[in-house]
């Protein structure tokens, strides 16, 4: 445990950072397994729909530094690739 008062400020700013930064990871994950399922269920128009709801908000993560450009970019990139093969 700290004992230094800029310390124990930064163990609570990293807590509430961490709560935060969980949240917005889960809420990520949701949207993906939302478009995931609707691939395999196999309908184009329901897959299109979760994905374009579900690309701002993974776009949002690389914003607020949960994901990396790239990664955020390449899961799209193949999700959208995925959703146009579906016909």
């Amino acid at each position: 445990m700290a004992n230094i008062k800029s310390a124990e400020k930064r163990n609570r700013q990293n807590v509430e950072r961490h709560a935060r930064n969980h949240a917005r990871t889960s809420r990520i994950r949701t949207f993906l397994r939302k478009v995931e399922e609707a691939l395999t269920g196999g309908d184009k128009k329901i897959a299109a729909e979760a994905l374009r709801v579900a690309q701002p908000e993974i776009q949002r993560g690389v914003t607020k530094g949960v994901l990396r450009k790239k990664t955020a970019s390449r899961k799209i990139s193949r999700l959208a690739a995925r959703v146009k093969a579906l016909a």
